[in-house]
């Protein structure tokens, strides 16, 4: 029997709230006030390793891969800054739902209902994106071995996720979901969460040398999400494809 990434359920969960992704008050606001920190991170990153020129802001000819990529939050404003991106997603109506955005706003973006084990792409890329993904998949090992394989050498790799400890279930669990109901009940799965040292030991073994961690982290007073050297709950690591 094939080995595979995709947890079915996951999947379902989210197919279910398709219809939401590009409603910013809706079930997916919380990446809508997400999306800022985490997409200015992508770009200042990716212009520091690639781009020679200080004052070109572009991502121009930078091929990106978005694995995972839902109704397309982190594609279409790639695609804006000229990057060539293509998303996939395990979920037939997230891709629907992001083809059909990305038409209305006239943007060229190729997107793909697969998996990273079943995707059937024979180019490489300079960048991979697995944002807020990795802790809902069947199998995070074989997810970012098959991940990797589609990464340039020298190329970078972008893993969003929930660290594994007592302050990110309070937080994102407790707080957000049963509390202040930023998400639905359900969302996530402590259990499924990653510590960061578990990520580099999987990471490390597919080739892929840790560049960076950094915390991700709410502020109550702005209500905007900011980096931070604290990752107890949302981080953000940058890995190099060696």
């Amino acid at each position: 029997m094939k080995n595979i990434t995709i947890n079915k359920k996951e999947i379902d969960k989210f197919s279910k709230l398709a219809s939401e992704w590009w409603n910013p008050n809706g079930k997916f606001k919380p990446l809508h006030k997400f999306n800022p920190v985490r997409l200015k991170y992508i770009r200042d990153s990716v212009v520091k390793e690639f781009k020679k020129k200080k004052i070109d802001r572009s991502l121009n000819n930078i091929k990106i891969l978005d694995i995972g990529c839902g109704g397309g939050l982190l594609c279409e404003p790639l695609s804006r800054l000229g990057a060539k991106v293509v998303g996939i997603d395990a979920s037939e109506k997230n891709i629907k739902i992001a083809k059909t955005h990305a038409r209305q706003n006239n943007l060229k973006i190729n997107y793909y209902c697969t998996s990273p084990e079943d995707f059937n792409h024979k180019e490489k890329f300079d960048v991979i994106l697995n944002m807020e993904i990795v802790e809902h998949v069947q199998d995070i090992n074989l997810f970012l071995k098959e991940s990797s394989k589609f990464l340039k050498k020298n190329g970078i790799m972008f893993i969003a996720t929930l660290n594994k400890t007592l302050k990110s279930y309070i937080f994102a669990i407790v707080g957000a979901e049963y509390i202040l109901r930023w998400l639905p009940i359900g969302t996530h799965d402590w259990n499924m969460f990653v510590k960061p040292i578990d990520l580099i030991k999987i990471c490390k073994k597919n080739s892929l040398c840790l560049d960076e961690i950094l915390g991700v982290k709410y502020d109550v007073l702005t209500g905007d999400w900011k980096l931070s050297k604290d990752d107890d709950v949302n981080y953000m690591a940058k890995f190099k494809k060696i």
